[in-house]
């Protein structure tokens, strides 16, 4: 299949972004720099399921599965507690299971706690 300039009608080749002829930018072609969509692109990393040092409640399982497959942490606990009462044994034993099953987080992969600078030592600007 062939592609055409719109606008003098020359014939050019499908990977054509500018007409040889009259240099017109070609309808429809990618801008540079850009790849084709592909619906299996993939992050550059695995994300790995831990249980977090920080920001868990009791031992991390809610946090680590909120982080991995990016839902609310709030939902997840919500959900975890909702089967606990509705599902009795196997939401507790599925909880203790992934409490022992998933890794803890080692130190040197974590992201330390956030910051909070109060006014009178954040630091001052000299112009």
């Amino acid at each position: 299949m062939s592609a055409y300039c719109n606008n003098c009608g020359t014939a050019l080749p499908p990977a054509a972004r500018f007409c040889s002829a009259c240099g017109t930018v070609v309808a429809g072609a990618p801008p540079m720099g850009s790849q084709p969509y592909s619906p299996y692109t993939y992050p550059p990393y695995p994300v790995r399921l831990v249980r977090p040092i920080f920001g868990r409640q009791f031992a991390g399982v809610c946090v680590g599965l909120a982080r991995t497959y990016n839902w609310d942490v709030g939902l997840v606990r919500i959900v975890t507690v909702l089967a606990g009462v509705f599902i009795f044994p196997v939401a507790e034993i599925a909880y203790i299971a992934c409490w022992i099953g998933i890794p803890e987080e080692q130190l040197g992969e974590m992201n330390p706690p956030p910051q909070h600078v109060s006014p009178q030592q954040a630091p001052t600007q000299q112009v």
